[in-house]
């Protein structure tokens, strides 16, 4: 874990989700969300105390666990504040809700782990925040509910996980969408914004960020296609699930299959909604069909 200046008050640490740190005053600071567990917020933590710096609050981009897993433990030690957008603040609020969203009902134990139920933490909605004018928040829907970034005034803008890098994507291929037309729009509104220097939370930080929106628009767009091309004939859900898992040689595991499958169910609306994929009902059962022309 490192601290890294990048210009006036603008740092950020680089970590597994890399941390926004915001200097607010001689040794005050805002944190661009926490990181994933305790162990994190206490590296965090001793990071800054050896600078001389305590955190004043947090702005969280969004409330899944591996961006809000630390604040409980930060809150508790520093007493600082934590910030979401609206529809964000419930899931921080009871994060419980989470793994009970991507599941349906009442999650399972085996779901419920670290990496989809943080501790509940007190949080504000961040239009309760005096924001100083040298942090601007916005908008970046698609990933999650209501997802946010920050731009700071010396040009660093903290874009969260509204972009994968490309070996992620290669990799994985699936990254978690909730709603796939605004994740586009929000990468068609990326390529064209100006920034210093572009901190997304799972890649390195870069001065251009306009051949990796690129590289997740086009990844969206054949996964839709290859979507499509499973669905020349009528397919129940499970069925298309298992023939994306073989597809992308994926490993279905309970947290793969919540995750995956949600992202799955995203396209499947986002085609719907296109006019390129349709449902029908046969034999008591809900089928998905390519929609001919």
């Amino acid at each position: 874990m490192e601290l890294i200046k990048f210009s006036g008050n603008t740092y950020y640490i680089k970590n597994a989700v890399n941390i926004g740190v915001i200097r607010l005053s001689d040794n005050r600071v805002c944190l661009i969300d926490s990181g994933a567990d305790k162990d994190t917020g206490k590296k965090v933590l001793k990071l800054l105390s050896a600078e001389g710096l305590d955190v004043e609050y947090i702005i969280a981009t969004h409330s899944h666990a591996d961006h809000i897993g630390a604040d409980l433990l930060i809150k508790e030690k520093t007493g600082c504040k934590i910030y979401a957008s609206r529809a964000e603040v419930s899931f921080c609020n009871y994060t419980y809700f989470e793994p009970a969203f991507l599941w349906g009902s009442l999650p399972f134990e085996e779901i419920k782990t670290k990496f989809l139920l943080a501790s509940p933490t007190e949080t504000c909605d961040i239009s309760e925040l005096k924001l100083p004018d040298t942090l601007e928040i916005v908008p970046l829907p698609g990933h999650s509910f209501d997802m946010i970034g920050v731009k700071t005034k010396d040009g660093v803008f903290f874009v969260s996980d509204a972009l994968f890098s490309e070996k992620t994507a290669e990799k994985y291929h699936i990254c978690y969408i909730y709603d796939v037309k605004a994740y586009l729009e929000t990468l068609n509104e990326l390529k064209n914004t100006q920034a210093r220097l572009f901190v997304p939370a799972h890649c390195e930080a870069s001065e251009d960020i306009t051949s990796l929106c690129e590289i997740n628009k086009t990844k969206v767009l054949a996964i839709s296609e290859d979507i499509l091309g499973i669905c020349a004939e009528g397919k129940m859900f499970e069925d298309i699930l298992k023939a994306v898992f073989d597809k992308y040689s994926l490993t279905m595991n309970a947290t793969q299959y919540l995750l995956v499958g949600a992202t799955l169910k995203a396209y499947l609306t986002y085609l719907k909604n296109e006019n390129k994929i349709e449902f029908f009902f046969e034999d008591n059962r809900m089928l998905w069909k390519r929609v001919e022309f």
